[in-house]
């Protein structure tokens, strides 16, 4: 499978760019999302949850680590390892519980905790551009 990319353009184009995510996600669960601080991740995560029929979509689990959602289908789960310190807090909350699922689970920070992160897990890329655009490489 080659890499997809998907330009967003401005944040009006987000929703469109966030569907075609969705048709490109197929059975895969586990979504890892790479970029610096500012790129856009929660940003375009808040679009993904939003176009997979959640409505309570409100911040980044800054403290909490993880937030839960309901979309239409089942639970999707939201994480931002910004803050983690040691992978212990990570043991200690139970990831496998999270990441083996079979619910969706969309991840900040991954490269906090790369050594636990499913062998399936999707790598997502959000870069800003020099014209101010996104770009979203999986």
């Amino acid at each position: 499978m080659g890499m997809k990319q998907i330009v967003i353009n401005d944040i009006n184009s987000i929703r469109e760019a966030a569907r075609a995510f969705i048709t490109e996600m197929g059975e895969r669960k586990v979504y890892a999302f790479y970029g610096k601080m500012g790129a856009g991740k929660t940003t375009f995560i808040k679009a993904v949850c939003e176009e997979l029929g959640v409505a309570d979509v409100i911040t980044s689990p800054t403290f909490a680590i993880v937030n839960e959602y309901t979309g239409r289908a089942k639970a999707i789960y939201h994480f931002d390892f910004y803050r983690i310190k040691k992978l212990e807090e990570v043991y200690d909350m139970g990831y496998e519980d999270y990441f083996y699922s079979d619910s969706l689970c969309f991840i900040e920070w991954p490269e906090l905790i790369e050594d636990i992160l499913p062998a399936d897990a999707v790598r997502v890329s959000i870069s800003e551009q020099e014209d101010g655009s996104r770009l979203v490489s999986f």
